[in-house]
């Protein structure tokens, strides 16, 4: 089978498993959560296959794996779509592949498969356990099975067919069917346990933030076509004669040229869909969601969607560059990155919530990115993509397996804590093992831990990048940014496994079952042996021992442009010192953390805590200039004033006048007019024709015959005269 014809095959057996499941299978857990991780094996074997063929393939970037069929007639031509295959696509469906996978297995898991069904369980709310009664009469509470089982398998099969039809894609429209199918999945399963409250909430947050920006992406597409006459990225996004038009054309907007306006326009979708400051504030809410779904929304889907986004319309962003001084466009990029990667760190810090420290740090993680694609470092961005899906998914999916093990110690010992908040821990390494070094794996990559983690390797990538560029402020920003990563990972790892347990919950902690742990095995071997695939050539004693396989195939993407090879030491030192200096200086502030105390940060950053443990009040600060003055609008200006007294008043009128004309047509029409006729003219004329007519009706046969008779003369006279005479 040709490799374009596995493109076209990827995306639909999520896509079939989600059918079957929504229609027939869903009152049978097994047979669904087994539909969708069949469905997901089997995506995950394709995309391998053609992975395979990819790298294998001389030329990729030149002459990619590519289909196309007419889809919509535009008078003499068609609006095709198709499927697209080049080495960025390769690299990104590889990790999509095996996320997507070990999340689905992880969920069987998760959501207690094989546990009795819960006492006071309901739908959309989490399960609250089971009491059973072991063989010698005594009763227990274990964990029980969410009764929404198969409608959550349902949903992320959707979920993954979405990011498979995305990634697979060859033009921008296909490419927005999947983003907006993303943005329903997420809806639906942020909001799972819609019986909470703040889910229901979180929900909504998510859905209209990332519509924001969704609105100015299709903005861009809409301009991208009214440009260029396609929207595929070869025709629109990679053709250098159309670039360089694009590029010398003024938009007429603060001095950008079109390609520029053009860019933001769509990089302003991924600002929304990649949580990067201002559209940041959906994220950490979207923790209110099963654990799965958060590594999906982290590492599989959502969020890497909008990276991917961007670094597809780099040839937009960067067009008219020639090195040196960034164009405008690129500017911005590397701005709002840059920022979000510091600016969500330092709110990280003072988190205590396992998820949220997590969901801080990908906004983080996902401004290293975004600032690698402005300072035009693209191939370090596809890299840090990369690693950061393997290792923030292996991170997510053990906070989920630390929160099952803490909810087993909380029904045992009926203890009133939040199973999910880290000063309630402590000591979970004897307790869960295989959780402890594989969250330690993970913990070390996203702190860029020297040589043996693959984040080091994409984290000294961007950080070279922007040294080669000169980029100070980019270098500076994101050294620090990486300086607070390494201490509020390391932070997370002593508080939820180091020392002693703070609560008697986490004293009666348990492993996670294989269906969990082993996810996280698979996952901690490529947050580490990933990063070789990427080791530079010139780096110093390991460069050149492993070809760098990563560098070469991305990097073919840029034909001869962009990226090069840096000879000073001073990137790899910040690295270290940085990654290392973290870890340590938080081992020394969080080492002796006991049961009741603060937060050993608290005291010493004093006013600044509060500001980062509040988020800078972002959140507060749009309910006071967006959602106060929305509901006011919804429910005073629109409902009171225009609804109840406006339209209603209009409609009262409307029905007091027609009551009014009826009375007045009753009054002046109907009984004068109708009712007079009616009494004059039909009833009286009737009357006296009857009487008129009464004489003939005698009852006499002797006269109805000679009436018979004359008439019968008459007509034949008549007959005569017309046809004979």
């Amino acid at each position: 089978m040709t490799s374009e014809t596995l493109l076209w095959l990827i995306p639909f057996p999520p896509l079939l498993a989600f059918g079957v499941i929504a229609l027939f299978t869903h009152r049978k857990r097994a047979l669904s959560h087994s539909l969708a991780i069949a469905s997901a094996t089997l995506s995950w074997l394709l995309a391998m296959v053609v992975f395979f063929r990819a790298v294998s393939q001389p030329h990729l970037s030149e002459e990619p794996f590519a289909s196309t069929w007419n889809w919509l007639p535009l008078g003499g031509d068609w609006l095709k779509i198709g499927v697209l295959m080049d080495p960025v696509g390769a690299v990104t469906l590889f990790f999509v592949a095996w996320t997507i996978l070990m999340i689905f297995i992880y969920s069987v898991g998760y959501h207690n498969f094989g546990q009795p069904e819960g006492d006071h369980d309901h739908p959309g709310l989490p399960p609250h356990g089971a009491t059973v009664r072991d063989a010698h009469g005594h009763t227990h509470r274990v964990l029980s099975v969410e009764p929404m089982y198969s409608r959550f398998f349902a949903l992320i099969s959707l979920f993954a067919f979405a990011m498979f039809l995305l990634v697979l894609t060859d033009n921008l429209l296909t490419l927005y069917i999947g983003w907006e199918i993303m943005g329903f999945c997420s809806y639906m399963l942020i909001g799972f346990w819609y019986g909470k409250e703040s889910a229901r909430k979180a929900a909504i947050k998510a859905f209209l933030t990332t519509r924001v920006g969704d609105v100015f992406m299709l903005l861009g597409i809409v301009g991208v076509y009214t440009a260029t006459g396609s929207l595929n990225y070869r025709e629109a996004l990679m053709n250098p004669t159309v670039l360089r038009v694009l590029a010398e054309t003024p938009s007429g907007v603060l001095d950008l040229s079109v390609a520029g306006l053009l860019g933001l326009l769509l990089f302003i979708g991924t600002v929304g869909k990649s949580a990067q400051f201002p559209l940041h504030v959906w994220l950490p809410d979207a923790m209110e969601g099963p654990t799965p779904v958060s590594a999906m929304i982290h590492a599989a889907t959502m969020v890497s969607a909008g990276v991917y986004l961007t670094v597809r319309i780099y040839p937009l962003l960067s067009a008219g560059w020639e090195g040196g001084v960034l164009t405008s466009a690129m500017s911005v990029v590397a701005f709002i990155g840059a920022f979000t990667a510091l600016f969500a760190a330092t709110i990280a810090l003072a988190q205590n919530d396992i998820k949220r420290v997590l969901a801080y740090s990908t906004i983080s993680q996902l401004g290293y990115m975004i600032a690698a694609v402005g300072i035009g470092a693209y191939v370090a961005a596809v890299f840090h993509l990369v690693t950061h899906a393997f290792f923030k998914a292996l991170l997510f999916l053990g906070s989920g397996s630390v929160i099952h093990g803490m909810e087993h110690g909380v029904l045992h010992t009926d203890e009133k804590i939040d199973p999910q908040d880290m000063f309630n821990m402590g000591g979970l390494k004897a307790k869960m093992p295989v959780t402890f070094w594989t969250f330690l794996i993970g913990g070390l990559a996203l702190s860029g831990f020297p040589v043996l983690t693959a984040g080091f390797w994409s984290k000294d990538e961007i950080l070279t990048g922007a040294f080669a560029g000169q980029h100070w402020w980019v270098f500076g920003t994101l050294a620090v940014a990486a300086f607070l990563t390494a201490f509020y990972t390391m932070r997370q790892i002593t508080l939820t496994f180091l020392g002693t347990p703070r609560t008697h919950a986490a004293e009666h902690a348990v492993e996670s079952r294989a269906v969990m742990t082993a996810p996280l095995v698979v996952l901690s071997i490529f947050a580490v042996a990933f990063g070789w695939s990427g080791i530079p050539e010139k780096f110093p004693l390991l460069g050149g021992l492993i070809p760098n396989w990563f560098g070469e195939f991305v990097g073919s993407m840029l034909h001869g442009e962009g990226e090069h090879a840096v000879e000073s030491l001073l990137p790899l030192l910040t690295s270290l010192v940085v990654s290392l200096g973290g870890l340590t200086l938080e081992w020394l502030v969080y080492r002796n953390v006991r049961a009741g105390e603060p937060d050993p940060l608290q005291k010493p950053l004093g006013a600044l805590y509060r500001v980062f443990k509040y988020k800078y009040g972002i959140d507060e600060l749009y309910d006071a200039v967006f959602v106060r003055p929305s509901v006011w609008l919804a429910e005073v200006f629109t409902y009171r004033f225009l609804d109840k007294m406006v339209l209603d008043g209009i409609i009262e009128g409307v029905a007091r006048g027609t009551w009014n004309l009826g009375v007045a047509l009753r009054r002046y029409f109907d009984l004068a007019v109708i009712n007079w006729f009616g009494d004059a003219v039909v009833s009286g004329g009737t009357r006296k024709s009857g009487e008129t007519l009464r004489p003939i009706q005698s009852g006499r046969v002797q006269q109805y015959l000679m009436v018979t008779l004359i008439g019968t003369i008459l007509l034949g006279i008549v007959l005569y005269l017309m046809f004979v005479g």
